[in-house]
């Protein structure tokens, strides 16, 4: 038992339900998917830390076989509402400066590659945002999709359809094309 605080290992498992173990299991692929939805680190972090800090509060409530949904889905909400609360813009660099791009040749063109994904991400609306990270890089289904964003079939296809539109006529995508080996290790294909 620990003196401090009364209670031994077993009873701090019991009382979060799997909380925890689940958090730490699931924060790297939180983390990037919310890099995605956001375009930097750190607010990733943030938007990760907020939304389990909201599922925490409701985590004995969200039925076992349902949470994974429910963590997108509150993930995804949580960026929307940043998105609308936001203040202040952030000012990205599209490109590393010309002398870090040459001392790490093949990891800056990788670099730059990502950057241009992420600013072609950055100019889509939030949905068509959302629809395209949970698509090509959670590769959820059109229904999975549909319930994350509590929305129709059809409306996950049109953002699907005028998201990729976008993309493909992006100046930094078309420019240079970002590899498939940016998809996630274990993406399905």
């Amino acid at each position: 038992m620990d003196g401090e605080h009364g209670v031994d290992g077993d009873d701090a498992d019991n009382a979060d339900d799997g909380f925890a173990a689940f958090a730490v299991a699931a924060w790297p692929r939180l983390v990037r998917t919310a890099q995605l939805l956001t375009g930097d680190f750190h607010e990733a972090e943030d938007l990760v830390q907020t939304t389990l800090a909201k599922v925490y509060g409701r985590w004995r409530r969200v039925p076992r076989s349902e949470i994974d949904l429910y963590v997108r889905r509150a993930l995804v909400n949580n960026n929307l509402s940043r998105i609308r609360r936001k203040r202040v813009a952030l000012l990205l660099t599209p490109v590393l400066p010309e002398s870090l791009r040459h001392t790490y040749a093949g990891h800056a063109e990788a670099v730059e590659q990502r950057t241009a994904l992420q600013e072609a991400l950055a100019d889509l609306t939030a949905r068509q945002r959302a629809v395209m990270v949970l698509r090509y890089w959670e590769d959820l289904t059109e229904q999975e999709i549909a319930s994350v964003l509590n929305c129709s079939i059809g409306t996950v296809k049109t953002h699907a359809r005028r998201g990729l539109a976008a993309l493909r006529t992006h100046p930094r995508i078309a420019a240079a094309p970002v590899p498939y080996a940016l998809a996630p290790s274990g993406a399905r294909r």
